[in-house]
């Protein structure tokens, strides 16, 4: 039960921010010279004007922005966002439209080596940079509050798809022991983050090294897990320390190569009942998460990389479009409690549906 003055507070909120407009702008981090980022933020704006497609191309759905406008007044929560392994910002854009609409900022960061228009090898086997690629660029907003709007610091939280799930765990606390993983991949060879381990350095010493280290960010409040991978390197220890609240959203339309009950499953098992809700969503592969597909997109996929047309396949007979309502409805619900009413480990429960 939420106090009324917090009621009366989020009333406000969503009133004041109900003309409000969704703005879009592409920037690039560039301060460490061996590692720009590419980034994307969504924010409010009370500018009006003729918006712009965002993220479409031939496969992909794009959605609609204000191109470099003004941000709106006012503190607003924050929401980053990590891709998967090879993916891109445009991944969730479908999300950050619709999180932005709420009163959100959010900032989505190409990571480097891992991500669409990055592959370099070199850059792929640092993993231990990626949850470092979400704090430049939490710092950036923080410092630059013109770029997209005010952020209230009591109000950051991250979310990432596949590896980026795994990112935002090692934000939450979550350390990962990469002779752990190594030693779990000779039982489970067919998991699709297994067939990456050389290739996002797992095996390097110092790799595993820089993997160990503690990247937990004690400004994150909240974070939301989909459809993760790697998880099963997380040590026990890590995961039952976890002291924020964390949404596992997992699909139900699971693979051999990528199941929700030894990759999402492995956060539900140690992560403390009372900081934790687990989804299993009806319907959803782990490629449900992403952009919605257009008509042909699978064809046109299969003749430039034959197999990748999975992409735009999902599960039983809810449509993609479905499951992103589902995920919006549920995940905004999540941090909305999440962030203004953190739950005390000693009597509140997030509870869970699996």
């Amino acid at each position: 039960m939420f106090p009324r003055i917090f009621l009366f507070t989020f009333t406000m909120l969503i009133g004041c921010m109900a003309h409000a407009e969704t703005a879009f702008r592409q920037l690039t981090l560039q301060k460490e010279s061996d590692r720009p980022l590419n980034l994307a933020l969504w924010y409010p704006t009370l500018q009006s004007g003729m918006p712009a497609s965002v993220g479409d191309n031939i496969v992909f759905i794009g959605t609609q922005a204000l191109r470099d406008a003004k941000p709106a007044p006012g503190k607003h929560p924050l929401l980053l966002v990590s891709h998967g392994y090879g993916g891109s910002w445009r991944n969730l854009n479908w999300l950050a439209q619709r999180m932005s609409a709420q009163g959100y900022i959010v900032a989505a960061v190409d990571h480097p080596g891992t991500t669409t228009h990055n592959r370099n090898p070199k850059a792929a086997q640092q993993l231990w940079q990626r949850p470092q690629d979400l704090r430049r660029t939490l710092d950036a907003i923080l410092s630059a509050p013109a770029l997209a709007g005010e952020v209230d610091n009591t109000r950051i939280a991250a979310v990432g798809h596949s590896l980026g799930g795994w990112t935002v765990l090692e934000l939450a606390g979550a350390r990962f022991a990469a002779d752990r993983f190594i030693a779990d991949c000779q039982n489970h060879p067919v998991l699709s983050s297994c067939k990456l381990l050389h290739t996002l350095g797992i095996d390097q010493p110092l790799a595993a090294e820089r993997l160990a280290e503690d990247a937990r960010d004690p400004r994150i409040k909240a974070v939301v897990s989909l459809d993760l991978g790697l998880a099963r390197g997380f040590t026990p220890a890590s995961l039952k320390q976890i002291s924020i609240p964390v949404l596992i959203m997992a699909a139900q339309a699971d693979s051999d190569a990528l199941p929700a009950g030894l990759e999402s499953g492995h956060l539900a098992a140690f992560i403390p009942a009372a900081w934790q809700r687990y989804i299993r969503v009806e319907g959803a592969t782990h490629f449900s998460f992403m952009q919605l597909c257009k008509p042909g997109a699978a064809a046109l996929i299969e003749q430039e990389a034959p197999g990748e047309g999975i992409v735009c396949q999902d599960g039983g007979t809810v449509s993609r479009s479905d499951i992103h309502q589902h995920l919006a409805d549920e995940m905004g619900a999540f941090l909305q409690q999440a962030l203004a009413l953190p739950p005390r480990s000693d009597d509140t429960r997030l509870g869970s549906s699996r």
